[in-house]
């Protein structure tokens, strides 16, 4: 009986020993524990508005592409259309140094001019 009393008083104070050699490894422990908690919290909130940010700023590229093509269209359809009224101009001007037949050439350039407008 003695040796049982003796073997429980052993364990009892090697448990207390143990206990109070280990609390303050398993309160830091569990504080480290806490605070990765809040660390991996932020990290996601901040995934997140990152995300957000990059969709908005593909969506922002997406438009910006739309809209250079869009004014390259433009572009190349009123180039295609002065590429048109020059031609018109340029054979106008053929046709009045073709035309011209002598004389004063300020008085037929006048001449020829009146007539192409019409005048």
């Amino acid at each position: 009986m003695v040796a049982l009393v003796l073997i429980g008083l052993g364990a009892g104070v090697g448990y207390w020993l143990t206990a109070r050699h280990y609390q303050p490894i398993v309160t830091t422990a569990q504080a480290d524990v806490k605070k990765a908690g809040e660390d991996l919290a932020s990290c996601r909130t901040t995934r997140e508005s990152l995300e957000g940010q990059v969709g908005e700023q593909n969506q922002a590229i997406a438009a910006l592409k739309a809209a250079e093509q869009d004014r390259e269209q433009k572009a190349k359809a009123a180039a295609d259309q002065a590429h048109q009224d020059a031609q018109q101009d340029y054979q106008a001007a053929n046709r009045l140094q073709q035309e011209r037949t002598g004389g004063d050439p300020a008085a037929t350039a006048a001449a020829i001019i009146d007539n192409e407008l019409g005048l």
